[in-house]
């Protein structure tokens, strides 16, 4: 069997990389509102499992997580985020197609495993609120206004960077059980997975 990603490999990545991108923006969108800026590692993983779900009954070759995860990230840097999820997509990416391989992309337990470490990326999109802070409030305040800064502040100090990385983690399971759940019940079904 050939190992090398191919035209098709490409495409459907792409494919379900579009697919999870307008559904994580979607819940993106729930940030508008400060507490729930900071759930969104928990908001996001979950509703997205559905999708990426779907998608590893289509992945059997290493690379195309690592290429979804990049791909988000540089969305989400291109869309006003700084360059720092772009990083993190990509070795997030990285780990869970790491982990997906040594399941032989077969293995739930290592695609329920796999999509926890994948989730973890979003938390390139916050990092900015502990490493500069200042700067990145500053910038928010333009656009938000000071009572949601201020509210958002009030909300993220030091140690919730470190609780929001094992939040993310364990969204991404929830996620990854939710969306096997989905996909037997209805994508199954329907015969598309």
């Amino acid at each position: 069997m050939n190992n090398r990603l191919n035209t098709k490999d490409l495409i459907t990545t792409g494919i379900f990389t579009a697919i999870y991108i307008v559904i994580f923006f979607a819940c993106g969108m729930l940030g508008y509102i400060p507490i729930l800026l900071v759930f969104l590692p928990l908001i996001c993983p979950i509703v997205t499992g559905i999708p990426f779900m779907l998608f590893l009954t289509k992945v059997k070759k290493f690379g195309m997580v690592t290429i979804m995860g990049f791909i988000v990230g540089l969305v989400m840097f291109l869309t006003g985020h700084t360059f720092v999820p772009a990083i993190t997509g990509l070795v997030f990416g990285l780990a869970a197609d790491l982990i997906f391989r040594a399941g032989n992309y077969q293995s739930f337990k290592n695609s329920v495993l796999g999509y926890g470490v994948f989730s973890m990326f979003i938390i390139g999109a916050m990092i900015p609120m502990w490493v500069m802070r200042d700067s990145y409030f500053a910038h928010m305040s333009s656009s938000m206004g000071t009572e949601y800064v201020t509210t958002v502040m009030a909300l993220t100090p030091d140690w919730m960077l470190f609780a929001l990385v094992i939040v993310a983690f364990i969204a991404g399971i929830i996620g990854a059980f939710l969306g096997k759940s989905v996909l037997e019940k209805h994508f199954k079904r329907a015969g598309i997975a």
